[in-house]
């Protein structure tokens, strides 16, 4: 215990589907990020205690500590679980395509890698995959030519982008993971569901497989 702040004994430490995304859609290394990230690397959920906070959060101030685990609490970013969660194992190809189908009202999603191909696909055609991986990167390298007009001129701080319809919603969006020196991007058509726990699986498989590289 330090100063106003206790924790709860028991409990595991483990992402919200809003800190799994907040960990991986910017490549900005703030403490949060940079906390939620080091959780993402571990094989299985630590347990809620000083010592698992230093570590993560590389701060030997505990008070520091409390102050970071108390500010992702407040925006959603952190949770306790009462048992230990495992990460998911098994051969990627494997396991995305089922954890994909939930992120997607319907049912049509996928996940490339930074040179235009797909990793795991749900819902489109072989054909269709492929020409959306493929955009995925070219869109990719022209936010990275303007992204000093979009974030700083503009103040964009997404890095996501859509195809809309005549009112302005996404038919097909894009949004990228940056996992280590890695970028991902996912692609559904319709209404992305990113609330889902199996959201939180698919970044931690991928941080565990490819933090490392």
């Amino acid at each position: 215990m330090s100063g106003n702040y206790s924790l709860t004994e028991g409990l595991y430490l483990y992402p919200t589907p809003a800190g799994a995304y907040y960990a991986v859609s910017s490549t900005d290394q703030d403490k949060p990020r940079q906390f939620l990230r080091k959780l993402l690397q571990e094989k299985q959920t630590p347990i809620l205690n000083i010592n698992t906070l230093k570590q993560l959060m590389e701060q030997d101030d505990e008070e520091k500590c409390y102050e970071l685990l108390h500010h992702c609490q407040k925006l959603n970013w952190i949770q306790g679980l009462s048992d230990i969660e495992e990460y998911p194992t098994g051969a990627l190809e494997n396991i995305l395509p089922a954890m994909l189908s939930k992120i997607s009202e319907k049912g049509k999603v996928l996940l490339a890698d930074n040179q235009g191909f797909y990793l795991a696909t749900q819902g489109f055609p072989h054909e269709v995959a492929e020409e959306l991986s493929a955009l995925s990167a070219e869109i990719a390298t022209i936010h990275e030519r303007r992204s000093g007009l979009l974030m700083n001129n503009m103040g964009l701080k997404s890095h996501a982008w859509a195809i809309v319809d005549a009112f302005g919603n996404s038919d097909v969006g894009f949004w990228p993971m940056f996992i280590s020196n890695n970028r991902f991007v996912i692609a559904i058509y319709g209404i992305p569901h990113f609330n889902q726990p199996e959201f939180v699986s698919m970044v931690w498989a991928l941080s565990i497989r490819y933090s490392a590289k």
